[in-house]
């Protein structure tokens, strides 16, 4: 025989039924809160002895920065399931688990541009072609590397801009290591009069370059001088020298100008004219003489009377 409750009475044991529940879970969900703070603090231990004793013997600072980003993280995360666990709440765990899938497909459409950037930070830690304080170029943006994260590369151009390139381009698109494996060819062209000696000016030139003590020299890294071009007024020399780039900013503008600067005064020593560009008029037969008309200097006209 069944006994009729009011929807009161059934409230009423639900409410007293759960409540039980609760405080009998209470103290799992105290310890599992315990777990989970414990944890983070633990991670960042971790993480911050990781970074004081190994990122100063690491010979890959970028690498070994973002496996301590990618430690960190995953140490909560197994804190989180093993809270879940203690706290039995296992089943909210599988739940989760199963929810963040379901939405990282849904999100994965709606945020394309954050997975790509995630994945391609990850592809960059373990596979890249620039280390720290590499100096790089990605189209046109041009300075060091100062650090990869999950979602961008950090760069810090030479006028003191931050620039945070999203990872799926440095990925993507050609980049240029100025810095690789420490040299770097620079070039200029210098102009001599056609009634100079080509092969004087060439030695000239090469002796400025050997002695200056700031240019690398040796099997691999030559430097030289060629003709380079009959222009309209001058024989164009161009001069090839290659630099250690530690300091690419200093290297690359400084002691390219001072180069410069040593040539111009060595050939003016020696005699060679360095002439400017010549500007040629021409007048055809179907065209009318350009008149001109010399005018005297008033100082003379004074002199002659």
């Amino acid at each position: 025989m069944f006994l009729f409750q009011s929807p009161t009475q059934t409230i009423t044991q639900a409410i007293d039924r759960y409540y039980h529940e609760f405080l009998e879970l209470l103290p799992k969900i105290a310890l599992g809160i315990f777990i989970i703070v414990a944890g983070v603090l633990i991670a960042q231990f971790i993480t911050n002895f990781y970074k004081r004793r190994i990122l100063k013997k690491a010979n890959d600072p970028l690498m070994a920065r973002f496996l301590a980003q990618a430690i960190k993280i995953i140490l909560i995360l197994i804190a989180i399931m093993i809270a879940l666990q203690v706290a039995g709440l296992s089943g909210i765990g599988a739940g989760i688990l199963t929810a963040a899938g379901g939405a990282a497909i849904i999100l994965g459409f709606a945020f394309q541009d954050i997975g790509k950037n995630f994945l391609a930070g990850i592809i960059l830690a373990f596979n890249r072609p620039f280390r720290i304080n590499d100096t790089i170029k990605i189209d046109s943006m041009f300075g060091k590397v100062k650090a990869l994260n999950f979602r961008y590369t950090h760069i810090k151009t030479t006028d003191g801009r931050d620039i945070y390139l999203p990872n799926s381009d440095v990925l993507t698109k050609p980049v240029e290591n100025y810095t690789a494996d420490g040299f770097f060819r620079l070039e200029f062209v210098v102009g001599i009069g056609y009634e100079n000696n080509i092969e004087q000016a060439k030695s000239i030139i090469k002796t400025v370059l050997g002695r200056n003590e700031n240019i690398v020299q040796d099997e691999t890294h030559e430097s030289f001088v060629i003709e380079d071009e009959l222009a309209a007024s001058t024989v164009n020399l161009k001069v090839f020298f290659w630099i250690n780039t530690l300091d690419y900013r200093v290297t690359s503008s400084v002691l390219r100008g001072l180069i410069i600067k040593e040539v111009k005064e060595a050939l003016d020593l020696n005699g060679f004219n360095l002439p400017a560009d010549i500007t040629e008029l021409k007048l055809y037969s179907t065209e009318e003489d350009i008149p001109l008309k010399l005018r005297k200097d008033p100082r003379d006209l004074l002199s002659n009377s």
